[in-house]
């Protein structure tokens, strides 16, 4: 606040129109009429404006635990579904003895006789071809590239970018992820298709997981989840499963 200010507006009430004395004893001109007034309308002005900007201050103010004005605020936790970590370690244990189909199939399997063998044979001999001429016999190195050649997914681009690069690029959903995602609610909504629940899992699934559900999901799905009649009666998660409880 403006001392100064304020003692001019105390004396203008105070003295009305009579002389001032200034220093060494010399009087100062009397006061205009409407002069005292007028300062006192300045500086009430002035005043004012200083108290409002002394409130906006004190409301943005930092508070002790925070280091200054430059201070992020905290954000909200993000969503994660209900009891997902106990589901995962009750996944797990059902899942400890690796005997599921998925876990005993290798390359020599890749062919999978119930799926149309037009596109497949088309499909690998047409990708052969792009990787000898493009690659030199290699695969690409990244799911943009992976997912140009014919046949190839999402799923099987971010497979084969763990599997062969050691990179983890994204979740692999397959049929089985996809189903069982959405029966344990592991999705803010209903998915309808692997690439909706793929990037509905990522959005909150903790990254060093990701290279790991896929086969974990697969086989849960394979032996337990099925698609039709699910073996609800021998999962430990059927108090924790919300497709569970109305069976």
């Amino acid at each position: 606040m403006n001392a100064a200010g304020v003692r001019m507006v105390t004396r203008s009430r105070s003295q009305g129109s009579r002389a001032r004395p200034r220093r060494g004893g010399e009087e100062a001109a009397p006061l205009q009429r409407g002069e005292a007034s007028g300062e006192g309308r300045k500086s009430h002005s002035r005043v004012k404006c200083q108290q409002k900007s002394q409130r906006v201050n004190v409301a943005y103010e930092a508070s002790d635990g925070e280091k200054g004005e430059d201070t992020e605020p905290l954000k909200a936790p993000g969503w994660e579904p209900q009891d997902w970590q106990q589901q995962l370690v009750n996944i797990r244990t059902m899942r400890s003895g690796k005997d599921a189909p998925v876990d005993q199939l290798g390359v020599e399997h890749c062919y999978d006789p119930s799926a149309p063998p037009k596109n497949k044979v088309k499909y690998i001999k047409q990708t052969s071809a792009i990787l000898q001429q493009r690659y030199g016999g290699d695969i690409p190195a990244s799911v943009t590239e992976l997912v140009a050649l014919p046949g190839v997914g999402p799923k099987m681009a971010h497979l084969a970018m763990a599997v062969a690069w050691g990179t983890v690029s994204g979740i692999a959903v397959d049929t089985h992820v996809h189903r069982i995602a959405n029966r344990l609610r592991w999705t803010k909504k209903t998915t309808k298709s692997p690439e909706e629940t793929r990037t509905a899992l990522e959005e909150w699934l903790p990254r060093e997981l990701w290279s790991e559900i896929n086969g974990l999901l697969v086989g849960f799905g394979q032996q337990t989840c099925l698609p039709v009649r699910p073996r609800c009666q021998a999962c430990l998660n059927r108090a924790l499963c919300p497709a569970a409880q109305g069976l």
